[in-house]
């Protein structure tokens, strides 16, 4: 770990302390624990005293904090200085950069992060710009792994990060604007870059912040499927099944997939490519996993309208040929299909 100090005295104020509804906070914050035990209210405390004073904590919160709790300034020095969430020193006044350089974000890009904050704001970390506006520095993992490589500003964090947008993200904050945090690539959240593939009935409100679930969705939106296969379909998959089995046990054992699908089916007559160059993400489809996606790829069927239409002899062929007969009826994929050509959520668990 660094050494950590105190600002010098030429920049640290006279006197601290906390504003009316900062105070009241801290009050309730530090009844919440026994009379005896109330040091243990020092870290929210700290951390509350260093967002009231531009995001940086001088020697007197750390005083007017220790009196507070009746805790010896040593002791709160201590906390202060161990704990790198604490600036020590003044920060940016519109923005201090928290690079995250943990092995995921440093595989996916961070470096080049790191190489725009020393352009742009200082080619040392924990120094001021030019303007007293930005500084930077290199933090450990900050909880956003799956949407590397991000930085963190104060209290927000900034994900799917290029050089490119860091600079669109300092820019808004040059301007004395804040930039829309979460992820930079247009991604909701966590999910797959591209989309959802699980949970696609629970929608969410895009203009709202974070983009919030909504709460309730009208019945008609619905896919038919939602509900499970009917008995119907289970009773058309077992009897599929049990035909395909006895005519696959009349052939050689050493058969190719193709030929076990020819002897039942009529193979799907499938696209060059991709209309537009652009596949639907048939994983959305409840039984359409990674593998199979990529199968179905290989025999033209890019598109849900694809699946949708298949005829019976189709369907035979294809869940041949994907090693498991009936599941296509016993899954409903045709419905599936149907629904979410039209627009409807997936159903897929």
């Amino acid at each position: 770990m660094s050494v950590r100090r105190l600002a010098p005295d030429e920049v640290q104020p006279a006197s601290f302390a906390f504003t009316p509804d900062n105070l009241a906070w801290a009050q309730k914050t530090v009844g919440n624990y026994p009379s005896e035990r109330k040091a243990s209210a020092v870290i929210p405390l700290l951390w509350r005293a260093q967002e009231q004073h531009a995001y940086w904590l001088p020697k007197a919160a750390i005083e007017y904090i220790a009196d507070m709790l009746d805790m010896p300034y040593i002791r709160v020095f201590e906390v202060a200085t161990f704990y790198t969430m604490f600036q020590l020193q003044p920060v940016g006044k519109k923005a201090h950069v928290q690079v995250c350089g943990t092995t995921p974000c440093m595989l996916r890009g961070a470096e080049a992060l790191i190489k725009v904050c020393k352009s742009r704001i200082h080619h040392e970390p924990f120094h001021l710009s030019d303007d007293g506006d930005f500084s930077w520095e290199e933090v450990e993992c900050a909880g956003a792994c799956v949407n590397a490589p991000m930085i963190q500003v104060f209290s927000d964090t900034y994900e799917d990060l290029t050089p490119e947008s860091l600079e669109k993200v300092l820019d808004a904050f040059a301007r004395g604007e804040k930039p829309a945090p979460g992820p930079q690539n247009g991604r909701h959240g966590a999910e797959p870059e591209g989309g959802a593939l699980t949970l696609r009935d629970l929608p969410y409100d895009a203009a709202a912040p974070g983009g919030a679930m909504v709460a309730e969705k009208k019945v008609a939106e619905r896919p038919v499927a939602d509900t499970g296969p009917s008995a119907e379909a289970l009773a058309l998959a077992a009897r599929e099944e049990a035909d395909i089995k006895a005519k696959l046990a009349t052939l050689a054992a050493d058969a190719t997939p193709e030929q076990k699908a020819d002897a039942v089916g009529i193979r799907p007559q499938g696209l060059p490519a991709a209309r537009e160059a652009k596949a639907d993400k048939l994983q959305q489809v409840k039984g359409i996993g990674p593998v199979n996606e990529g199968k179905l790829n290989a025999l033209g069927i890019f598109h849900f309208d694809q699946i949708a239409a298949l005829t019976r002899e189709e369907i035979r062929w294809v869940g041949t040929y994907l090693s498991f007969p009936g599941r296509i009826d016993r899954e409903e994929w045709t419905v599936q299909a149907k629904a979410l050509a039209a627009g409807l959520p997936s159903v897929k668990e």
